[in-house]
Order: C-alpha cells, then structure tokens, then sequence
C-alpha cells in the first residue's frame, strides 16, 4: 500500500478560543486529484495555509508528509506549490515569463540570479518543457504582464512545478476569468492531471462546474468541520450542494463535468 503523500490527522486552528477548523482529518494518496467545496468562512483557507506551512495547527493534530510528522515548516513549504487568482499581482510584471518560471526553484516573487547559484541549462530546459506541457511554450520571451489572466495562471502552474513539488494547490485560479479563458485554462489543467508526472493536484473552487474529470475525489467543509469527503460522483448530489449552499438544486453531467442548476 502506497504511503499516502499528505494526512491531517484531528488538525484543530483556533483564532481568539474559537475554532476556525476543527479535527480536520484527511488523507491524499500520491497521484490523487481532490476537489475542495464549501462557502466562505467553511475553512478553506485555513486548511490550505496548514497544509503548505503558512500556519501550524495551534489547538491540536498532526501533519503528516510521506509517513512523516512534519516539524519544519520550511520543508513543507517547499514541497508544496500553491498557485492563487492574488499571486499574480507579486510577479514584476516586465519580467520575461521564463525567468518567472525558473524563479520557482528558487521560491523567489521576482527573478534575480545569485553568483554563487545561477540557474542551470537543466533549470532552463526544464522551464521550457514545463510551458510546452501546458501549451504555452510561445510565452516564454513575453513579459508577465502582457498576458491574459489564463496564461499569467498557466505560467504560474510551471513555476510552482520548477521545485518538484509532490503537491500543488490551486486555490479559486479562475476568479475573474471571463468564461472563453477560464475553458481553455480549466483544459490546459486536465491535459496536466492526467501526464503521469503530474504531483497531485488540490483545487479550491465554489463552483461546481470547474471540478473536473480528473479531480476525482471531493472534500466539503462547513462551519471549519470536515462535512463530507469520498468520489466525485457521490458528492456532487443536489443533496450535497443544496445543504452546502443553501440553495435547490438539480445536477447535470456533461462531459464528465458536474453543472449546478438552481431550481
């Protein structure tokens, strides 16, 4: 049995005694593509920023990568890529887009070169291939700045895959996106999901129709508690997204994709 690459194990995060997330428990096997539900103030990001290090579980739980516990936050954050619609806006927008791209070996917002650590033909190779994975190796000599809200996500994608993460989290990547971007993006993300070198992916979103086919399996929270988690396909019910939501509705299925309909 695989060891599963990330387990929260009774996580609690607590502000001011109360409780923003409470004994969170969940498992992420290697290769797993997860889909996050659940409306604001559910814990989201919360969770999120324990998973990649941002916060430590002050009020209880464990953390664990690989098998094992996690003391150093630095690790763990560096074994994580996180991909959000805000990062962009900290991207020097004149910087060409593969320097943006090799700048995640370095976890660096705005590539500059060391003497002592300049970026490797290998480091350069493999910025380009992680363009060309994503169909957007004709970037590569733009500025960030000149892109489309689609591509500036795509090339972040690249970046945060530059430091082999065996995890990458993509929370709300399509806010603002008109819905020709957000298709053709939301593609390019399927296309990644299933190469056999993709780390799991976790994608944040609160709408249903983004959960893709390859994002097989859904964590609900609510009220900073683990609702629900399991297959796509027996999560996303009207059952499920009416009580999420508040709201009657029915499902349909197209083309592997789930779409909410009020009623």
């Amino acid at each position: 049995m695989n060891t599963p690459c990330l387990e929260l194990h009774d996580v609690t995060y607590a502000v001011n005694g109360r409780n923003v997330l409470y004994r969170a428990s969940w498992a992420v096997a290697r290769g797993e593509h997860w889909a996050i539900l659940g409306p604001n103030g559910a814990g989201k990001s919360t969770l999120l920023r324990i998973i990649c290090g941002d916060l430590w579980p002050n009020a209880g739980g464990e953390v664990v990568r690989n098998g094992e516990p996690v003391v150093n936050l630095g690790d763990l954050r560096r074994s994580i890529g996180w991909v959000t619609s805000t990062l962009a806006g900290s991207i020097p927008a004149r910087e060409p887009v593969l320097d943006t791209v090799v700048s995640g070996k370095f976890a660096q917002l705005g590539f500059w070169e060391f003497v002592w650590q300049p970026p490797t033909t290998d480091d350069v190779g493999r910025a380009r291939h992680f363009l060309e994975e994503l169909g957007c190796e004709a970037l590569g000599g733009r500025q960030f700045g000149t892109l489309s809200q689609g591509e500036q996500q795509k090339v972040l994608i690249c970046r945060a895959r530059m430091a082999d993460p065996y995890l990458i989290m993509l929370d709300e990547p399509c806010a603002g996106m008109d819905p020709g971007a957000r298709e053709t993006f939301l593609a390019s993300l399927e296309a990644l999901g299933r190469s056999d070198t993709a780390p799991s992916l976790i994608y944040v979103t609160h709408h249903v129709e983004e959960i893709l086919p390859i994002f097989t399996r859904v964590l609900v929270l609510r009220d900073g508690r683990v609702l629900s988690m399991g297959p796509a396909e027996e999560l996303l019910t009207p059952g499920t997204i009416g009580d999420l939501y508040g709201i009657a509705v029915t499902i349909e299925k197209r083309n592997g994709r789930y779409w909410a309909i009020p009623r």
